[in-house]
């Protein structure tokens, strides 16, 4: 037997690293993402061609007949061939959009990456770190070549799935629309308004159906937090971000009642043992040691092009500090269960509810509640995910 040539054991080097680089982690997804592509093809050549056609030479001569000259050389060609890894362009792409181009060519890109959700933060026309990273999370993400330059074809796709920004958002400029909902106003809408936003605890005492100076003050600080203008007045902007990070309020949060103690309903998996149980019905991570749930918080799963898996698995890695390898978001306090998934903590699931998704992940937006269940969390605990 032969040993394999080590062209072919780089090659085959090269295939694993490319595979597990998909399954090393995942964050924030953008709404309308497919799920990227990538591919190394190697290829032996035994000599060069334009066409890149490979010819050789049989491995050994036939049985009457002596190796000629002539496929002796080939074979050696054949044998000494270095391998040849595609995509690998050669030359570098020419950037359409660089710090060049000026401040507001660069604003507009950062705010059509903002409305896929690849950049956070304030829109500053200036090409940063943070800034070529979205950019190489778009590409990963759209099956382009991830180098963080914006060529004409990442340029293009971009383009054709956002919409061109207006001159108030590529400077932060945020104006306050028409009030739905403001002082001296009552009703229903009132209550829904104040028990939401007793749900994230800047409404306190009763709820009522009036809109008084305790529901200004209240909006106000939830606007302030958010970056809305801070009017005290409830417009769509307003309306919607606080309806994206709560639900619908029950009866007895309308009412004022105290809700009637209920026993956690966990699936069977989980009464025994230390385990994370994650509900995708609820959408409710609860942390249970001997069928005594410890805990309880919100969470997001993937979207349908990337479903969080379902089943029992177990904690098999930890990672404090977590940033993907993939998307280059950051993943705090991450539990890894099945492969490239993972619990973890999401500013974007903080800030944007369930407005988006993950790429598989189970997203948490309560910081102290996620660090604590980090902490308390041992590898090898099983991790059971359920409708």
């Amino acid at each position: 037997m032969t040993d394999t040539p080590a062209h072919l054991r780089r090659g085959a080097a090269l295939l694993g690293l490319v595979s597990l680089a998909g399954l090393t982690s995942c964050a924030h997804v953008e709404p309308t993402a497919a799920p990227g592509k990538a591919s190394v093809t190697v290829t032996t050549a035994a000599s060069p061609s334009a066409s890149g056609s490979v010819s050789s030479a049989p491995a050994s001569p036939g049985p009457s007949q002596p190796p000629s000259a002539g496929a002796t050389a080939s074979a050696s060609a054949s044998v000494t061939a270095s391998p040849s890894v595609s995509p690998t362009p050669s030359a570098a792409p020419r950037a359409v959009v660089s710090a060049a181009s000026g401040e507001e060519k660069v604003r507009e890109l950062q705010h059509r990456l903002q409305q896929l959700a690849w950049f956070e933060g304030r829109i500053t026309g200036k090409l940063g770190e943070d800034t070529v990273a979205a950019v190489r999370g778009f590409q990963a993400k759209r099956g382009l070549q991830a180098t963080g330059v914006v060529d004409d074809r990442t340029w293009k796709e971009l383009v054709g799935r956002t919409k061109q920004p207006t001159h108030d958002q590529m400077h932060n400029i945020l104006r306050p629309g028409p009030a739905l909902l403001k002082k001296g106003a009552a009703g229903a809408s009132v209550k829904d308004l104040q028990a939401r936003l007793k749900q994230i605890g800047w409404f306190s005492g009763k709820v009522t159906d009036t809109y008084g100076d305790a529901t200004v003050s209240a909006v106000e600080q939830f606007q302030a937090k958010r970056g809305i203008p801070t009017t005290g007045e409830v417009d769509q902007r307003t309306l919607d971000r606080l309806n994206a990070m709560t639900r619908k309020p029950t009866a007895d949060e309308l009412a004022n009642r105290q809700p009637k103690a209920r026993a956690a309903r966990l699936d069977p998996r989980c009464m025994t043992g230390r385990v994370i149980c994650i509900s995708k019905t609820s959408r409710t991570l609860s942390w249970v040691v001997d069928g005594t749930v410890r805990s309880t918080m919100d969470v997001r799963f993937g979207s349908e092009l990337t479903p969080t898996r379902e089943g029992t698995f177990q904690v098999n890695f930890k990672s404090r500090d977590h940033v993907s390898t993939l998307y280059h978001t950051k993943m705090p306090f991450a539990l890894f269960f099945s492969g490239g998934q993972a619990i973890h903590y999401s500013a974007d699931f903080a800030a944007r509810g369930y407005n988006g998704a993950s790429h598989g992940c189970v997203n948490v937006r309560n910081y102290d509640a996620v660090a604590s269940l980090f902490n308390q969390a041992r590898t090898g605990d099983r991790v059971v995910v359920h409708r």
